[in-house]
């Protein structure tokens, strides 16, 4: 009997394209997978045999990204890759750990990916919530913003950003007063900001709605001119915030993971991303273009196994378009955790929108 191999070496992707997925990150992180798997085919495939990109949808939603990965799994793809929103890339994760499919974690950077256990099945290239947010923690202090409000609203992602802000900030001398803006109108927080003598507002909710009022309604009260708006989860990175806020979105710092100066690779690629995109490439589509590298890498040397791929996130060595990524464990991590990516906090310059101004490095 003759055993049919299949013609290509199949990755499956999780990727928010439709509402209220971020479909703009979506659409970054989407360009950056392709990308890779187009020059990993260009240069010859998996042994030979093409790779394959499997891409569903996830629209933000947990519950359709597990039925995702269910699917993938059946269709017997080697690996899972992407997925930009965090309690969405926690449900795949969980899944895939429970189906023994090897994912590798794009773009979430909530840190208990799978909350009730380390897993050896899932690894991520974005650095874990922890990391990067007491990096901003540390830039609000140095800027001298001790008193911080954030403007949130209910989620697991939200509600441990705050916790780290909390916690970090609190023995320092800050405190955080959390402004619930499903009961609070744009018009209602900016007097909560005053009567509070705030001294930074952090926006910790979805973009466009309800970021984009907030941010009109602080930036068009006088008695704030002095506030410091922030978005730690990264939402000013992308075209839209600009076009949708102007003037008004600018000097708002927000975390950004790419080094200070990319290498060659990098620039390589992100010439190609920006003729790709028609925009300037975010850090979401080097996520994308390094994900597929490493799985690359590890079907190169283990083949379409499984559990192979899985055991070989700590001998991984991949050089990819922001630095060497390997693989790691790390303390109250659950995951293989690349160690480290780069974090920046920068924000859009003033004086010139369309340009970006790093403004503390961690």
């Amino acid at each position: 009997m003759i055993t049919q191999v299949p013609r290509t070496v199949q990755i499956g992707a999780l990727v928010p394209l439709t509402r209220p997925g971020w479909v703009e990150a979506g659409r970054h992180l989407l360009a950056g997978l392709e990308l890779a798997v187009r020059e990993v085919n260009d240069g010859g495939g998996i042994g030979g045999r093409p790779l394959e990109l499997v891409v569903r949808d996830t629209a933000a939603d947990p519950e359709k990204a597990a039925a995702a990965v269910d699917e993938l799994a059946g269709m017997g793809v080697a690996a899972l890759a992407g997925e930009y929103h965090s309690v969405v890339a926690r449900a795949a994760a969980t899944r895939a750990d429970a189906l023994g499919l090897p994912y590798l974690c794009s773009s979430a950077v909530l840190d208990a990916l799978t909350p009730e256990h380390r897993t050896d099945w899932v690894a991520r290239l974005s650095p874990p919530q922890s990391r990067g947010w007491r990096i901003y923690a540390d830039f609000l202090l140095a800027a001298g913003h001790r008193r911080i409000a954030v403007a949130t609203r209910p989620s697991v992602y939200w509600a441990s950003g705050i916790r780290i802000l909390r916690d970090h900030l609190a023995p320092r001398g800050g405190t955080v007063l959390e402004l619930d803006t499903r009961t609070l109108s744009p018009e209602a927080l900016c007097d909560e900001l005053v009567d509070n003598r705030a001294a930074a507002l952090l926006l910790l909710v979805g973009h466009p709605e309800p970021a984009v009022p907030i941010v009109q309604a602080v930036r068009s009260d006088p008695r704030l001119a002095e506030i410091l708006l922030g978005a730690p989860a990264g939402q000013p990175e992308f075209a839209q915030w600009a076009t949708l806020l102007g003037d008004d979105g600018t000097g708002i710092p927000f975390l950004r993971y790419l080094p200070d100066r990319l290498s060659p690779l990098g620039a390589r690629v992100e010439a190609a991303l920006r003729e790709r995109l028609s925009d300037t490439p975010s850090f979401v589509a080097y996520e994308g273009y390094d994900t597929v590298a490493v799985l690359a890498d590890a079907l190169r040397t283990q083949g379409t196994d499984r559990a192979r791929i899985a055991e070989s996130w700590p001998r991984i060595s991949v050089e990819g378009t922001r630095g060497p990524i390997r693989f790691s464990r790390t303390p109250g991590i659950s995951v293989w955790q690349w160690t480290w990516p780069p974090v920046q906090v920068v924000d859009r310059d003033p004086a010139e929108p369309g340009r970006l101004r790093i403004l503390h490095t961690g």
